[in-house]
């Protein structure tokens, strides 16, 4: 009996720790993709002169294939949801988005402090909709 307390305290102390780690391993993972395909879609600006036009989820911009790896924009994002490029959507002029209905207001609260003012109401990160966000380019 004794034993069966001990194990469930050593998990009532691990699982929490477990998940704060595996938080802030999604979190830095999404930063890191987003700061990817912000980096390539600032480099096709630069070279074009123009933003791609706009596109639905999960769609790779026309232009855009040779510039990251396509499989990823594709793929759902550790969020849960779909990439998105916004060209002249949800008042953004150009920007990506990420819908994603199991993403908590805490958890994008805390990739916002990471990447940009910490308010997801201001600033480059926003949230634009109940279930999107998005990372303003211009």
């Amino acid at each position: 009996m004794i034993v069966v307390v001990i194990i469930g305290l050593l998990a009532s102390i691990a699982i929490p720790a477990f998940q704060r780690l595996q938080r802030a391993s999604q979190n830095s993972r999404f930063i890191s993709d987003l700061r990817t395909f912000a980096q390539a879609f600032e480099i096709q600006v630069a070279e074009t002169g123009s933003w791609p036009p706009n596109v639905g989820s999960g769609v790779v911009p026309a232009g855009m294939s040779g510039s990251f790896n396509t499989g990823n924009w594709q793929a759902r994002t550790v969020l849960g949801g779909r990439w998105n490029w916004d060209r002249n959507m949800s008042g953004v002029a150009a920007g990506i988005s990420v819908t994603s209905y199991t993403v908590t207001d805490a958890q994008l609260a805390e990739i916002d402090a990471q990447i940009d003012d910490g308010d997801l109401d201001t600033g480059m990160f926003r949230k634009v909709s109940f279930n999107r966000v998005t990372f303003t380019l211009e």
